[in-house]
């Protein structure tokens, strides 16, 4: 340490370890503090007085500070070499991080890609339905912008067939859990509301998101738009199981409902009926106003048998002027299921009995107004599930529909066996 007294003298103080030529326990290094008192001249700065004096009681044994410096020493080696590590170790965690982050962006980037690329709707719910992600490609389909579904529940966009398929996944899904099950993948189809306000079908596939412990926090899918296939489904199924011209179920549909109508009628124990039904004096319009004129009529008696039944009845054409009406759940009780099955067949054959008014469009366009009357002769068979077959079911009906044929037709009979 330096100190200036005045711009010609300055002093130096200096503190010093004496070792000794031959250190011994009691000729140890010492502890000497230096004062040098210097000059300025014209030549420079010269000393002008030194003194120094050793202070006895700072002697500190030789070993004691090897020792001492030794294990300093190793503690600076052993700071600097774990922080080395250290060093090493962050740049390391660094890029690990960089990976992670570039694979997970390259990944964000392609899933975005992917989603907003795909035909396929792509889309997130929270555990309560609502949507928190929705593809472009929604919108393309039904015209809502991803910003107006996010936030709504699912249920807004579903028809009831789709509301109630998703409450009957979420019951299943739950009896699931409490047996220790996991169900995953879900699939139905359903209507899909559009912006517009019209409808169109979808197919629907979502699985559940589960967290660490298993818990549902929410669901993933897709929605596939599928109204062209169902309307070729529906075509293909209307060909097979619909006559072309009245669209009533053909033979084939024809004896399934029977056999269905026949099961009901053995588990409930109620009777019910089978209608044979022939047009009476048919063959004339052909005759007089041609086959588009006959076919006309038919169209028209079936809507005419159609709407004197109910839902859960049936009528179908059985074959040129011959039509099969099956009515179901009459009564457990034969006379009065007897009286309710004629009080429908005089019903429907009052509504046949009247003028058929028809407007018939030619194939050389032109045009004909045509008024026809035409009446039916009914045959009804009552059965009771098991005591009856379709054949037979049938043959009786025919019969009985000749019986009021040889009655003077336009009128009504019950087969008696």
């Amino acid at each position: 340490m330096s100190q200036s007294l005045s711009a010609r003298v300055a002093t130096i103080f200096a503190a010093l370890i004496i070792h000794r030529p031959e250190p011994s326990a009691t000729n140890a290094p010492e502890l000497a503090h230096l004062v040098l008192v210097f000059h300025k001249e014209a030549k420079g700065w010269k000393i002008a007085n030194a003194s120094m004096s050793v202070l006895s009681r700072f002697r500190l044994p030789n070993q004691l500070l090897e020792t001492q410096l030794a294990q300093r020493t190793q503690q600076l080696f052993s700071a600097n070499q774990q922080l080395k590590i250290s060093q090493e170790q962050l740049a390391q965690a660094i890029a690990d991080h960089k990976r992670i982050t570039d694979t997970l962006r390259k990944s964000e980037q392609h899933f975005r890609t992917m989603t907003e690329r795909s035909v396929d709707a792509v889309w997130k719910l929270d555990d309560k339905y609502h949507f928190t992600y929705i593809s472009p490609s929604d919108e393309k389909h039904r015209g809502y912008p991803a910003k107006e579904v996010l936030g709504q529940h699912v249920f807004e966009l579903l028809d009831e067939q789709g509301v109630n398929a998703v409450v009957a996944a979420k019951i299943e899904r739950e009896e699931a859990e409490r047996r220790g099950e996991l169900l995953t993948d879900r699939s139905f189809e359903a209507k899909l509301k559009c912006k517009d306000g019209s409808w169109i079908w979808g197919e629907i596939i979502y699985t559940p998101e589960l967290d660490a412990q298993g818990k549902v926090i929410g669901f993933y899918g897709t929605s596939r738009e599928i109204t062209e296939r169902k309307q070729m489904q529906e075509q293909i199924h209307q060909l097979a199981f619909y006559g072309p011209l009245t669209q009533l179920p053909n033979r084939h549909l024809l004896n399934e409902r029977i056999n269905q109508a026949l099961a009901l009628s053995k588990r409930k124990n109620c009777y019910g009926a089978l209608m044979f039904v022939d047009l009476d004096n048919f063959k004339p319009i052909n005759d007089s106003h041609g086959h588009l004129a006959g076919d006309l009529l038919l169209v028209t008696v079936g809507e005419r048998l159609k709407a004197g039944i109910r839902e859960i009845d049936t009528v179908a054409r059985f074959g040129g002027d011959e039509f099969i009406v099956v009515i179901n759940e009459l009564s457990s009780e034969a006379n009065t299921a007897r009286q309710h099955a004629y009080q429908v067949a005089e019903k429907l054959r009052l509504s046949l009995a009247k003028r058929y008014q028809l407007n018939v469009n030619y194939q050389d366009q032109t045009h004909k107004y045509v008024e026809y009357c035409c009446t039916a002769s009914i045959g009804v068979v009552l059965f009771l599930g098991e005591h009856a077959s379709m054949d037979d079911l049938l043959k009786q009906a025919d019969q009985a529909m000749y019986q009021a044929k040889e009655a003077g037709r336009n009128t009504i009979r019950f087969y008696n066996a």
